[in-house]
């Protein structure tokens, strides 16, 4: 066995991959050997890095033929049926390995197997909006291991999701301390409008996941070999140009930006999704790089031999971001916009685009960035943006004559303190009900739990499901007053309801995400509906609850002037983004041997 192992070893250093399959095979399926299920698990395991999933499976199914408690068979077996998408099948695998009272652990800790498993199927049963039970394994894998970072993180973010405060309780040895430092980016600015803090999570994501490149930039091995010349070439790097809150905001700024003097570039991994809106987001593009598949360093490699001038990063640390590409430098002005509204810490990432009310002087301190300004709301959207018919009060379940107090936002962007907030609000605001969105029954349920502490009667929660965007777009209508969330104020959601005509009532804190809203307001013209406490905003709720004519004056200004408004000039801003490119790009240039 030690000479076929050798042998294994050297090929596989060599890149001898078929050659190396074809000893495994012949090993197996050779004269018996009593390690013919450790040769089956190296042959699965080469089979899976190659994405032969299914082939794959059947090679650890043979090995746990031979020998049926060999755990490293079982937990790779679960992760080939998820490739294969069965999932039941890959949590009943994982299950078998947690559940175990003992297992084979060939030359592995026995107890880093069971966290193996438990944290899988804690990630597949998170991804399937299975929280309760998702929530349930990762405690039980803390009970066993404390120190787990990870597991740490989304435990945090689960409780977020299911709004169930308060959302930082200690499970075994785990200390609140713990709990604070592991929480993630997201759920940090769900948690805190504190721009230390979020600095914090930020720098210790990319200190544990960004890569720590020193080398040269490679805009500038790129550029050594073709000076930069004629339109300025501006990329904008995501996987959200598809239908996501960053693709339904930005299809009309890449129409109207200037292709006579800019050449507008899609760098993109977004999955192909079929929509008319993707279609148009294309088709706005002078040039598309696809990066699917493609590895951060030689996706940064393509994008500076593009010759990129302005990196446009939408992604920042959400979900899917490449920042690994930002920090090899591939173009020379790299600046974060949209989808992360708070500083990125990412090397690389110079800029972050803003306006004087979402960042202003006291916030800088915080930011790794430095502030790209325009004049006015730094948010583009779209003003083609498709409206269903508008529904009446009665096809949602709401009553005729009450004021109706909405909410839309994701239940993760607001805590107890603000939904305690509103239930005072409604208990002020005889009849008033609240319309929201509940993403999930366990959201639901803790909502209710909350509500009746404040003795707000279960019929005046009014839940909402979530619907295509042309229908959302119209419901706006039928509120009264919309309740903006703290400290992770509504971007989209703004933006769609000020659209619509519908008044939105925000509080702005002390970090660019929780001032959001107020930007908008500021732009729309309705900076009285800005407010910069808890009391204050909740006073303002009550206010404009009890006089529902003062709601019905929003709306009529609005109706009037909200779409002439500076927030709805979208060319105009479109044109002072232009003018910021145009002026640190040509600057660049400028700084160029001849």
């Amino acid at each position: 066995m030690g000479d076929l192992l050798a042998l294994a070893q050297q090929w596989q250093q060599q890149g001898r991959t078929e050659a190396l399959l074809l000893l495994y095979q012949n090993w197996v399926m050779g004269a018996p050997s009593p390690y013919r299920h450790v040769a089956c698990f190296n042959w699965g395991s080469l089979l899976g890095d190659l994405r032969r999933h299914a082939e794959a499976e059947k090679v650890y199914r043979l090995a746990l033929s031979l020998h049926p408690r060999f755990a490293q068979a079982r937990l790779n077996l679960g992760h080939q049926l998820e490739h294969l998408g069965r999932s039941a099948e890959a949590l009943a695998e994982w299950r078998e390995v947690y559940e175990a009272e003992s297992f084979e652990a060939v030359g592995a800790d026995p107890l880093d197997l069971r966290l193996h498993a438990l944290n899988n199927a804690a990630r597949l049963l998170e991804t399937e909006r299975r929280y309760a039970e998702s929530q349930a394994l990762m405690r039980r894998s803390l009970e066993l291991k404390a120190d787990q970072g990870d597991v740490q993180q989304h435990y945090v973010h689960i409780r977020q999701k299911q709004c169930d405060w308060p959302v930082y309780q200690p499970v075994g040895e785990v200390t609140l301390n713990q709990l604070l430092v592991n929480t993630s980016l997201l759920a940090t600015l769900s948690a805190t409008d504190d721009p230390a803090v979020q600095l914090m999570a930020a720098q210790r994501f990319v200190h544990e996941k960004v890569v720590k490149y020193k080398g040269p930039a490679f805009h500038l091995e790129a550029s050594g070999k073709q000076r930069r010349e004629g339109k300025i070439k501006i990329g904008y790097l995501s996987g959200d140009l598809r239908m996501h809150a960053v693709g339904l905001l930005t299809a009309e700024l890449f129409e109207l930006h200037d292709h006579s003097r800019f050449e507008i570039h899609a760098l993109c991994w977004s999955v192909d999704d079929g929509t008319p809106l993707q279609a148009r987001i294309r088709k706005a593009m002078d040039k598309r790089l696809p990066l699917a598949g493609v590895d951060d360093i030689t996706a940064a490699r393509m994008i500076a031999e593009t010759g990129i001038d302005v990196l446009v990063d939408l992604q920042g640390l959400t979900s899917g971001a490449r920042p690994n590409i930002l920090a090899y430098r591939p173009a020379p002005i790299q600046a974060g916009y949209l989808g992360l509204p708070a500083t990125s810490a990412v090397p690389g990432l110079d800029w972050i685009i803003a306006d004087r009310f979402t960042m202003p002087p006291e916030y800088l301190p915080y930011c790794t960035e430095k502030p790209l300004y325009v004049p006015n709301c730094y948010q583009v959207s779209d003003r083609k943006r498709e409206v269903g018919p508008v529904p009446t009060r009665a096809q949602y379940g709401l009553p005729e004559d009450a004021f109706v107090y909405a909410t839309f936002n994701n239940n993760h962007k607001f805590n107890e303190e603000t939904f305690s907030a509103w239930m005072r609000t409604l208990h002020a605001v005889p009849g008033s009900v609240l319309w929201l969105l509940a993403d999930n029954e366990w959201a639901q349920a803790n909502m209710l739990r909350v509500a009746a502490e404040h003795d707000v009667a279960a019929e005046r929660l009014i839940f909402a499901p979530r619907v295509a965007p042309p229908e959302y777009l119209a419901r706006f209508t039928l509120a009264d007053l919309v309740l903006d969330t703290f400290p992770y104020n509504a971007g989209t959601t703004a933006s769609d309801c000020l659209w619509m005509g519908t008044p939105m009532l925000t509080r702005s804190g002390r970090s660019y995400i929780s001032r959001m809203c107020g930007s908008l307001l500021s732009s729309v013209g309705l900076p009285d509906l800005v407010t910069f406490s808890l009391e204050e905003y909740e006073q303002r709720a009550i206010q404009i609850g009890r006089n529902p004519a003062r709601a019905a004056s929003y709306k009529r200004f609005l109706a009037e002037h909200g779409h002439s408004s500076k927030l709805f000039d979208i060319p105009g801003l479109v044109r002072d983004l232009e003018a910021e490119f145009e002026k640190l790009a040509l600057a660049e240039r400028h700084r160029q041997p001849a």
